[in-house]
């Protein structure tokens, strides 16, 4: 299986399980981020401490803050020295139910996953992860390659809340996602961003 294209790993990581702490998540929607040749990539303008981990190897888990508020989590999947990332944007507690609720608070079981913020929380994922490899047993993360879901299951189109050419994002169709599962988060399209006056 080719795990260096950033497309191919996306599809290919719904349905596969993601241990975290004492939960197991099915994923069920994904975002492909190609590096310096996306401008949607935190790595488009290049190397940098923080995008470090997005240049590989591949396999290792890239961790990022946002709103300061938030983690969320991405699998790493370029060539070795080519930054590229899959965002885990959501997915359903297949496993360490009561654990996830303890972390996620009075959330509904649909809702523990649903979101990349949320799905991050309920694996017990913090950012001092970034950087570990997915695929050793030891790591307290790890992820495990399933049967992939059927091609006819599988829904694909813009990336929530990022733009592209013209601001559509149609240019970059690049989030993935199981067919009516209810755990997928709602697509919600990029804000323009208002331009300060001169």
């Amino acid at each position: 299986m080719d795990t260096t294209d950033p497309l191919v790993t996306a599809r290919r990581l719904l349905g596969a399980h993601l241990i975290g702490r004492g939960v197991t998540v099915r994923v069920t929607e994904v975002e492909a981020y190609a590096g310096r040749r996306d401008p949607g990539s935190h790595a488009f303008r290049g190397r940098t401490p923080r995008t470090e981990v997005m240049f590989g190897p591949p396999g290792h888990l890239y961790c990022y803050f946002t709103y300061g508020m938030h983690t969320c989590c991405n699998y790493v999947c370029g060539p070795d020295g080519e930054a590229a990332a899959v965002l885990m944007r959501a997915g359903e507690v297949i496993s360490g139910l009561a654990t996830a609720r303890s972390r996620r608070g009075r959330s509904t079981d649909r809702d523990l996953a649903r979101g990349p913020a949320r799905l991050t929380q309920a694996l017990g994922i913090v950012l001092a992860d970034k950087g570990i490899n997915l695929h050793d047993r030891r790591s307290p993360v790890r992820l495990e390659w399933k049967d992939p879901v059927s091609d006819v299951a599988v829904r694909s189109g813009p990336r929530v809340g990022v733009s592209g050419p013209g601001g559509d994002g149609a240019a970059y169709p690049w989030r993935f996602w199981i067919d009516g599962d209810p755990t997928v988060s709602p697509y919600r399209p990029a804000k323009p961003r208002r331009r300060s006056r001169p």
